[in-house]
């Protein structure tokens, strides 16, 4: 940062190549085939065809290669840093873990409440005391901390049905971040990130 500031022109020529940069068009077919609108929450976010996570269709019950959640990458897109989604719906819910399973994720971060003004956000996707199974997929609640008022952790064992394997996986929930808004303080975000 410090080269950028002592070098005027540098940080000009950066400037204009960033202000005048056009984003490549991108598709969203995929999301938008009528065979799986119903997975989306909501109907104007959708993953782009060339980053959403592409499930194994021979191991989903509905036969569906789909899921409404894409890769995001940081410095080198051949390594995504993460994978954004919305919240499941419960007739997605098999599909989430699912795609937990198949990219070998062990931490969720959550970051809405399951619901909000009496409006579904997100569908309970865990058991709330022991194990619920989701088509292969058995999940079962190991412990619940609730560290403070505004996030809480969960921890779940994932088994899959078809191969015997169990996987931790741990699930960090914060509970304070308003639909359609943002925190009204940073703290408890940059508690919830340490």
């Amino acid at each position: 940062m410090e080269d950028h500031l002592k070098n005027q022109d540098r940080l000009d020529r950066e400037w204009e190549a960033v202000s005048g940069y056009v984003a490549d068009p991108c598709s969203a077919r995929v999301a938008q085939d009528q065979a799986n609108m119903r997975k989306n929450r909501f109907a104007d976010i959708m993953p782009y065809d060339h980053s959403r996570v592409i499930l194994s269709s021979n191991a989903n019950v509905s036969n569906s290669d789909y899921i409404n959640a894409s890769f995001i990458t940081d410095h080198d897109p051949r390594n995504p840093a993460y994978i954004c989604t919305q919240g499941p719906l419960p007739h997605t819910v098999a599909d989430f873990w699912q795609m937990i399973w198949e990219q070998g994720s062990v931490v969720i971060v959550m970051l809405t409440k399951l619901t909000e003004s009496g409006t579904s956000l997100c569908h309970r996707y865990w058991p709330e005391e022991g194990s619920d199974l989701y088509h292969i997929y058995e999940v079962h609640l190991v412990s619940e901390h609730i560290w403070c008022d505004d996030y809480l952790v969960r921890s779940f064992y994932l088994k899959n049905l078809q191969t015997n394997e169990t996987r931790t996986v741990t699930q960090f929930h914060f509970l304070t971040w308003p639909e359609l808004s943002v925190p009204a303080s940073i703290k408890a975000t940059l508690d919830f990130r340490r």
